[in-house]
């Protein structure tokens, strides 16, 4: 499957919206997590939408899948590290919730994308 650019891509855009959310989200974490817990989310948030796009920027489809594993990887990690600020305190259960059902729809894009994928190269 080839588009011309990555930024063409759904999945991508609603990595980039996440990403996005998180940097929201994230801005009223105590100070003291700067280096911790809001890094890390942060980075598995940029991680999504930057692995989708390196993907596609590959020119190959069986690299491209490889790439989408990665995002989900790092999709599945900021999903972790979410619940962990919300026990911590950092999240509100609204918030919380609000970034679950986000992750949820990306992952079913992910999975939706990498089983075409899959299919088409067997």
């Amino acid at each position: 499957m080839r588009v011309k650019q990555f930024r063409d891509l759904l999945v991508w855009q609603k990595g980039m919206a996440l990403a996005r959310e998180i940097y929201r989200v994230t801005q009223s974490f105590p100070k003291a997590e700067v280096f911790g817990l809001t890094a890390q989310m942060r980075r598995a948030a940029v991680s999504i939408p930057s692995n989708i796009a390196e993907g596609q920027g590959r020119l190959s489809d069986k690299v491209f899948i490889l790439f989408l594993g990665h995002a989900r990887g790092s999709l599945y990690e900021l999903e972790t590290q979410a619940e962990l600020a919300e026990s911590l305190g950092y999240l509100g259960k609204q918030e919380l919730q609000q970034v679950l059902s986000e992750c949820s729809e990306l992952g079913r894009m992910l999975h939706g994308l990498l089983n075409s994928m899959r299919e088409e190269n067997g």
